[in-house]
């Protein structure tokens, strides 16, 4: 075998799935491109690895450079390298995703969009979010992460809509509240009641607002 082809590097990249509820949808965070290829497309936040950087710090640190996003649950989600992907020529990209709770968040640059209506997008990019979409909706059936979605204090009405927004499905109420309270991962709160003429709502929160794997309830 030629041994000038092994030494042959792929130029790499990072891209970054940001994930919010917003309005009652999922919502992915997208940017426009200020520079070709695409310029003027919306595209996930991403940029290239520079010297001496981890995949992880150069996602962590492009996503706070273009959009302020910063402080967000974060992991690596797979690594697409189609030789066709980047009209440049060979790019391979490190692809994330992130979850946060969108009152936690003051965009500087960019835009949520609807993550089941997106608008047309640069390179792989529709590719890579559907991917995203899968392990998110795969993630809740056995982690705790929705607590990344929502705020600190909560009703059982958000934390139930959370997962039938990214499932999108419709779930029992009764049936639900029944095997997520077997959990034990959140506990009642006071919180400041609003007054709408109606009974308090009550507020939940998680009692560990870590990452942990659970025993599949759905």
């Amino acid at each position: 075998m030629n041994s000038s082809k092994l030494c042959w590097p792929p130029a790499v990249t990072v891209d970054t799935v940001v994930f919010t509820i917003e309005d009652g949808k999922l919502k992915v965070l997208l940017i426009k491109r200020d520079k070709n290829p695409f310029v003027g497309s919306w595209s996930l936040p991403g940029g290239f690895l520079m010297k001496n950087e981890t995949s992880e710090k150069a996602a962590l640190r492009i996503l706070k450079e273009k959009t302020g996003v910063k402080n967000v649950y974060f992991e690596q989600l797979y690594t697409f390298d189609s030789l066709s992907r980047d009209p440049r020529g060979h790019v391979l990209t490190v692809s994330y995703f992130a979850l946060i709770d969108r009152n936690k968040i003051q965009l500087r640059t960019g835009a949520f969009h609807n993550a089941n209506a997106l608008p047309s997008l640069a390179f792989d990019h529709k590719k890579i979010i559907a991917y995203a979409l899968k392990r998110l909706g795969y993630k809740l059936e056995y982690t705790n992460l929705v607590f990344s979605l929502l705020p600190e204090k909560f009703t059982f009405g958000q934390l139930q809509n959370a997962y039938q927004i990214i499932l999108g499905k419709k779930l029992d109420k009764r049936n639900f509240r029944k095997k997520f309270m077997a959990l034990n991962l959140i506990k009642s709160v006071k919180a400041k009641a609003i007054d709408t003429g109606h009974r308090p709502a009550q507020f939940y929160a998680f009692i560990s607002r870590k990452p942990l794997e659970l025993k599949r309830f759905f």
